[in-house]
């Protein structure tokens, strides 16, 4: 049985002519590949997903989205979005069994760094391609943005990173085939797309561009003379050349039909400037600036010049009177309560948790002087753990003393930087409290980003401090390996 896709409609040639409806004979598909290039607005997204949504019914698909544009699909037709913030073992296991229970997802890289997202889709993608023999069911495994994943040079991302994404995707569009895995592959420049990917495809779609070399590139794998590679730049939104034995024996112009689906990027729409009244947007643009606003934009007035003799003069009253200072018999209980008081002050400042830990130390010796703290001030190494536990907002009073001490002791072995998650996860697990959320857990890190939360939550867990897993209904459990310990079951905000 042929099994068509209506893609929308054709026009044959690259010239005026008569109209019809694009089919696309999906067991060719299949068994062929396909090739997606256009420059960015080409429409590129719109064609995956007019093919996703017109296949999904027949056949399973995996959707590889660098920037979570394709989740939507799952309201609709019923995909499972797959966070790959997870472990590499998580993402392979969760791989081998989409090919065994034939389920069709979208592999969600929003928010990981490059480096991550090459290494969570080559792991997945070998996952699928290793599959058992007896699962080796038909898949069309689209991937956009491929010339992240199968780059035809080495940039910015790590070799390591680079060589086993190449790897991958290599493997889906040269071996995959026989595995049932059918590659559809969507790039904006073809030459920043590895030749040996980008040759396995039989079936091309060419959107508008406009650099030489990629419409050069495009005229020649669609068999069309060199004069004719010009048409590419006059392309409109939505239109693509198209050629294979899925599609057409001979180039043709194809404009997608519409979708059911809307994707959550796009390109920004015009909007009305607000009504604003002359005077109100004189007091919003002169008003007095905040602290936080000076601190950004004023620049330090120019020091006045001192004569030596005095700045020396100086120097020495302050040496003395710091030596003084410290040299003074304190409470140490009354001096960890100052210390306290100083940097919860210091922290209080919301730009403050996401400083580097040498301007905050700075700052923080400068407040000790003004607060007059007796004795010598913490040293940066004592100044980085308090200012972790502080950000972890971790005060262990409801919690067995014994216990918060072996907790203490393993956070002592962990990086200074991560011993304060590390302290915000135990104290959740020994109070039988839910995992922290993505927010509160980069907030401890020290950083906005919850991608990075979520690659120190998989770093820790391959180091083997914790082990991350969700239930049946996605609620992420955390287990301090350690501590034999692990979060209670709520849902696991922001991790999707």
């Amino acid at each position: 049985m042929t099994v068509s896709i209506d893609m929308g409609q054709t026009q044959t040639g690259l010239g005026p002519g008569s109209t019809g409806s694009c089919a696309f004979d999906l067991e060719e598909l299949l068994a062929t590949r396909l090739l997606v290039q256009g420059n960015s607005g080409s429409g590129k997204s719109h064609l995956l997903r007019r093919l996703l949504e017109q296949s999904a019914g027949w056949v399973q698909q995996v959707v590889v989205d660098p920037e979570g544009d394709f989740v939507t699909l799952s309201d609709r037709f019923g995909h499972v979005v797959v966070d790959a913030a997870g472990s590499e073992r998580d993402l392979a296991v969760i791989a081998s069994r989409v090919r065994a229970h034939r389920v069709s997802v979208v592999l969600n890289l929003e928010g990981l760094e490059p480096d991550r997202q090459m290494k969570a889709a080559a792991v997945f993608l070998n996952a699928l391609f290793e599959a058992e023999r007896d699962h080796w069911y038909p898949v069309l495994v689209v991937v956009d943005e491929a010339q992240l994943f199968a780059p035809a040079a080495s940039g910015d991302t790590g070799e390591e990173a680079r060589r086993v994404s190449l790897g991958a995707m290599t493997n889906l569009m040269c071996r995959g085939r026989k595995r049932g895995l059918a590659g559809v592959i969507a790039t904006q420049r073809l030459a920043k797309l590895a030749k040996n990917v980008a040759a396995e495809a039989s079936n091309f779609l060419m959107g508008r561009t406009f650099l030489d070399i990629d419409m050069a590139r495009a005229a020649d794998l669609l068999g069309m003379e060199k004069r004719q590679a010009e048409a590419f730049r006059n392309l409109e939104r939505g239109h693509f050349v198209a050629l294979g034995p899925a599609v057409s024996r001979r180039p043709m112009t194809v404009r997608i039909g519409p979708v059911e689906t809307v994707g959550r990027g796009g390109g920004p729409k015009l909007t009305p400037l607000p009504e604003v009244r002359a005077e109100d947007v004189q007091d919003l643009l002169f008003q007095p600036a905040s602290p936080v606003e000076r601190t950004r934009a004023e620049a330090p007035p120019a020091p006045a010049e001192i004569p030596a003799s005095e700045v020396l003069e100086r120097l020495t009253r302050q040496a003395s009177a710091r030596e003084t200072l410290e040299s003074t018999p304190v409470d140490r209980d009354s001096w960890q309560r100052a210390v306290d008081a100083v940097i919860a002050e210091l922290l209080g400042d919301e730009e403050a948790a996401f400083q580097p830990i040498a301007a905050l130390y700075q700052d923080f010796q400068v407040r000790c002087r003004i607060a007059r703290l007796p004795g010598k001030p913490p040293d940066l190494a004592e100044f980085r753990q308090r200012v972790a536990l502080a950000r972890a907002g971790v005060k262990p009073s409801d919690i067995d003393p014994q216990t918060w001490a072996a907790a203490e002791t393993v956070a002592e072995t962990l990086p200074e930087e991560m011993r304060g998650v590390y302290l915000l996860l135990a104290k959740a697990a020994l109070e039988d409290r839910a995992c922290p959320d993505l927010e509160e857990i980069a907030k401890a890190y020290g950083t906005r980003s919850t991608g990075r939360a979520r690659w120190l939550l998989t770093h820790m867990e391959e180091q083997g401090y914790i082990v991350c897993v969700n239930d049946l209904r996605g609620n992420r459990i955390v287990t301090l390996t350690d501590l034999d310990r692990q979060t209670a079951t709520a849902p696991a905000r922001a991790s999707g």
